[in-house]
């Protein structure tokens, strides 16, 4: 049984040993795929006998599902881990001993996901663990066609693991609000898709008997996008500040809720209305707008 780990990167010295060192505790086959780094992000590839694919960048989903295209017929399973993020003990031996005996029709293995915020794990708020997605087998799968917050998508049934993996950036604030202000620009252009149809509508959006990922995003596609913007960041910030204990992470965990749950999403109102304002007043298309205003090139 051959799994493949594709870890994405652009600049991850910070972060890569360690993801590396913990996926290879179930695979020595490992395939970065670079966005053309600067700093040490290859040499520490190498130091790892990982295979180094580059790429230039348009989005992650393009990235991921091009670095597929790039494996070898041999493999069985693809592990999608982010560099930032690493398997827990739990985790790897869940992986070690399940994945040998799941039946052929299952496409799809979930695990859960946690993230730490300035150096604290988030437990409250009801945003963690997350069911995500991380195992599927080769062929059978695929990253939605999004600009944010994409997801694998397989064709057939799925599983779900016990064991955890730990997202832990461990940039300064300056960078991650720098990050989440260009994430803004990508969410942006999904939700002004969602009203304008510019693009195919990519989603695992499902609320009947879906997984996790699916029902959140239909309850994001169908009843958030339909609420005021700016009102609805609000909502949901005291959705999970206040009704899901979110105060109870502490002064990070303030600043995590606050930061994630309502300035970035109302950021992402905010540019929604900046696009749809440029088209009123200029009277070019969305596709235009997009770019003159977020400068995002959508080749359609």
């Amino acid at each position: 049984m051959k799994i493949v780990a594709v870890i994405l990167t652009f600049n991850e010295e910070q972060h890569l040993d360690r993801c590396i060192s913990s996926v290879k505790n179930i695979t020595d086959d490992i395939v970065v795929a670079d966005c053309f780094s600067t700093d040490r992000t290859l040499e520490i590839a190498r130091r790892h006998n990982a295979r180094i694919i580059q790429h230039e960048w348009v989005n992650y989903a393009q990235q991921f599902n091009w670095a597929l295209t790039q494996l070898g017929t041999d493999t069985d399973w693809v592990l999608r881990i982010d560099a930032d993020e690493y398997l827990t003990p739990e985790l790897i031996s869940e992986i070690k001993e399940c994945l040998p005996e799941i039946t052929p029709e299952v496409h799809g293995v979930y695990c859960g996901r946690r993230m730490t915020f300035q150096g604290k794990l988030i437990r409250y708020g009801g945003v963690f663990p997350v069911q995500v997605l991380r195992l599927f087998r080769y062929g059978h799968g695929k990253c939605e066609n999004r600009w944010m917050d994409e997801h694998i998508k397989v064709t057939g049934r799925t599983v779900a693991l016990r064991g955890e993996l730990i997202d832990d950036n461990l940039n300064p604030l300056t960078w991650w609000t720098a990050k989440h202000n260009h994430y803004a620009s990508r969410e942006a252009v999904d939700m002004l898709n969602l009203k304008y149809g510019f693009m195919p509508h990519d989603t695992v959006a499902c609320l009947h008997g879906g997984s996790q990922a699916g029902v959140k995003r239909w309850i994001k596609e169908r009843v958030y996008a339909r609420l005021p913007g700016g009102f609805r960041s609000f909502v949901y910030f005291f959705y999970r500040y206040v009704i899901r204990l979110g105060f109870l992470d502490g002064q990070a965990g303030m600043a995590f809720h606050f930061l994630q749950g309502f300035w970035y999403r109302y950021l992402v109102d905010a540019k929604v209305a900046e696009v749809q304002r440029h088209m009123k007043e200029t009277r070019v298309d969305v596709v235009t707008a997009i770019k003159q205003v977020l400068n995002i090139q959508l080749n359609l």
